[in-house]
């Protein structure tokens, strides 16, 4: 997970005729942390007042994941994995044994790339993709969809869509794919803006960030915990925080205002 700069924005829009780049990517606004949680509660992950919602991108890996399984069983705490595709189906018994440990898997994509251009049938196809990998090794069927990068673009939030899925981002974050990241600088950043109803996003995996940065996301976790708890609040996956999942995805040949809005 990596910052995206306004210089990147602006190039990728300059490829574009003007209508379709602002409808490609005026939606990815609601990436800013600071305006999400305002303009957005929904996206924000914006759930029980007393419940924070605990949530990590990137994986599975075989390396790093199961340190975070077993720190999780140690804590007591479930959480949501939103997972990669291409990585999920190269770790199946990883991806069953997350969710025979009691966690929720959401969809991070098929790929973890950055949707420069509009791709709206291969957004769908990926997306799609990707909750039938899900739902085929766990016989569960993911409810949450979280676009690589946060970044929402039309075509995203729509496959999403028709795929049933609840697009949520995060309302908190330890900056844990950064070089520098350690344990202390990820639970200070996480607790600046953790409140009560909050999601909490971290990374399990470091291939789209600096190597061996879950290390810090890691060494983290046990005090992030610990803080949530004395703050009064309890900490889950997202099927617990009262956030609604998406309608059910449209049926084949039913007009989607008449398959759930």
């Amino acid at each position: 997970m990596f910052p995206v700069s306004g210089r990147s924005w602006r190039t990728a829009a300059a490829l574009l005729p003007a209508g379709a780049a602002a409808a490609h990517i005026v939606p990815a606004a609601s990436w800013l942390p600071g305006l999400r949680p305002l303009l957005f509660p929904g996206l924000a992950g914006t759930g029980h007042v007393r419940h924070i919602a605990l949530t990590f991108d990137d994986g599975p890996d075989p390396e790093s994941t199961p340190r975070f399984l077993d720190a999780l069983d140690r804590l007591g705490v479930r959480a949501t994995f939103f997972v990669v595709g291409e990585h999920a189906v190269r770790h199946p018994g990883l991806v069953r044994e997350t969710v025979r440990r009691g966690h929720e898997l959401g969809v991070h994509g098929w790929r973890h790339d950055r949707p420069w251009r509009p791709a709206y049938a291969r957004d769908a196809e990926e997306v799609a993709r990707t909750v039938h990998v899900v739902h085929e090794l766990t016989g569960r069927r993911p409810r949450w969809y979280r676009p690589p990068y946060g970044i929402l673009t039309t075509g995203r939030w729509r496959a999403a869509r028709r795929a049933g899925l609840r697009t949520v981002l995060w309302s908190a974050w330890g900056r844990d794919w950064t070089a520098d990241a350690t344990p202390a600088s990820v639970r200070a950043r996480v607790a600046a803006d953790l409140r009560g109803g909050g999601t909490v996003l971290l990374h399990d995996a470091d291939r789209y960030s600096a190597p061996g940065c879950w290390h810090a996301a890691l060494g983290a976790l046990p005090a992030i915990v610990r803080d949530c708890r004395e703050a009064g609040l309890t900490v889950g996956p997202l099927h617990e925080h009262g956030t609604a999942p998406a309608p059910a995805a449209p049926r084949p040949g039913v007009p989607e205002h008449v398959a759930g809005g």
